[in-house]
């Protein structure tokens, strides 16, 4: 009778075994990541020499150059097996956990200014008011003239409105938003006397803040328009203020929506954070 062969692996090489193949699914888990990190790298540069050979107004594109070389610093670290093995066990789980904390709060905030992207506004609201912009030499930004374009045709359906064109005038600007807009209204058949303007305001908390020394805010049913990206803090700020408003959003330039975003992220968290929302 022949004996049975006994299939069972060594009890120290079966141990060998699970742990090589853990840390071979760690290593492909880290190089995945260390790719991603790479892609995600590359795109964020590129994004921001787009932007700036576009010329869209401030420096904040920038960030995208800063991210993109963060991410390719991630790339190269997780690609470097005796660097990763070196860092400590809890350095990784802090910085993993900060990573994720991080990435949930820019979802949440995120979505929220997502809730706001198609703001509409009821017929026959007693003010309208218009966030400015930058206000170049040959006349509104893009950002700018999507707002103006989007005051006009609610004006033009609510002939009983009157429009507050809000913005002061910045170190790159040749007149005042607020001059330049009130202008760009006429220019559209908008009559003079429906055009209240203040010209003071350097950021949103302004626009609205000195805006409500032409109105009744208390009393008043006040449109805000501006571009869909900045509708719910806006609207956040004028219902910190006392206004009864709603949001008109106009539309933005849909390849500079990463870049809106992004820093629209960055508006929320200030202003909340400063107490003017």
């Amino acid at each position: 009778m022949r004996r049975k062969r006994n299939n069972l692996v060594p009890l120290d090489k079966s141990k060998r075994a699970i742990y090589l193949e853990r840390r071979g699914q760690k290593k492909v888990h880290m190089m995945l990541g260390s790719v991603a990190f790479g892609i995600l790298g590359i795109l964020c540069i590129l994004y921001c020499i787009a932007i700036a050979f576009a010329g869209f107004g401030t420096k904040f594109f920038l960030i995208w150059g800063a991210m993109g070389t963060a991410c390719l610093l991630f790339c190269a670290a997780l690609a470097n097996r005796k660097f990763m093995d070196a860092l400590p066990v809890w350095l990784k789980g802090i910085v993993a956990g900060l990573f994720c904390l991080g990435l949930l709060l820019f979802c949440t905030v995120e979505i929220m200014i997502l809730s706001r992207f198609r703001a509409t506004a009821q017929p026959e609201a007693d003010y309208c008011i218009v966030l400015g912009a930058q206000w170049k030499s040959n006349g509104p930004s893009e950002v700018l003239r999507r707002r103006l374009d989007k005051a006009v045709e609610y004006l033009n359906a609510n002939p009983n409105t009157i429009v507050i064109v809000s913005g002061g005038q910045g170190s790159n600007e040749i007149i005042s938003e607020a001059a330049g807009m009130r202008q760009y209204l006429m220019d559209a058949g908008i009559e003079e006397e429906r055009i209240l303007a203040e010209d003071k305001s350097t950021n949103t908390r302004e626009n609205l803040a000195f805006s409500a020394e032409l109105l009744d805010k208390e009393n008043s049913r006040v449109v805000v328009v501006t571009n869909n990206f900045h509708v719910f803090r806006a609207l956040k700020i004028a219902e910190k203020q006392g206004y009864h408003a709603e949001g008109l959003a106009a539309n933005s330039v849909t390849w500079m929506v990463p870049n809106n975003m992004l820093r629209e992220f960055f508006g929320v968290l200030k202003d909340y954070l400063t107490g003017n929302m």
